[in-house]
């Protein structure tokens, strides 16, 4: 496969406006690794290899354990996340599949008491924009180097 367009050359403004995106995230509070698994699961679920590639590579970084980052597709079963980080990963699969299932009650049931309004809010951010770069990533064929 071959890349289709630069889009951080050509579409400088619109970078600019997703890099504001992610000095939000960072500020949020939110605790880096479970930024990094939502943001990987969110890529998991969308396909998007250069995501896959670089937030495998920033959760490691992070400090996450292969052990972990090898389980992640299967949360739901693996003995290694905690309710926070579940309930985060819920949240993102909601979201990230939205058009498909939509946002049951129930799931605002299991997410909500683990974050506050403000954290869920941030939270919804960081899922919001793993998707948004996943598109561009996938629409214009951005390869892992």
């Amino acid at each position: 496969m071959q890349a289709r367009l630069n889009f951080f050359h050509h579409g400088r403004e619109a970078m600019q406006a997703m890099a504001g995106l992610e000095t939000r995230i960072a500020q949020s509070g939110l605790e880096p690794a479970l930024l990094e698994l939502v943001r990987l699961r969110a890529s998991q679920i969308n396909g998007c290899a250069y995501c896959l590639d670089r937030h495998t590579s920033d959760a490691l970084k992070a400090g996450e354990s292969a052990r972990r980052l090898g389980t992640l597709p299967a949360w739901r079963e693996s003995p290694f996340f905690d309710e926070r980080e579940r309930a985060a990963l819920e949240w993102t699969e909601a979201l990230t599949l939205v058009a498909a299932r939509g946002v049951t009650d129930e799931v605002w049931q299991r997410v909500h008491p683990h974050f506050d309004e403000g954290e869920l809010v941030d939270l919804t951010l960081a899922i919001n924009t793993v998707n948004a770069w996943n598109r561009f990533a996938i629409g214009f064929r951005k390869l892992p180097v």
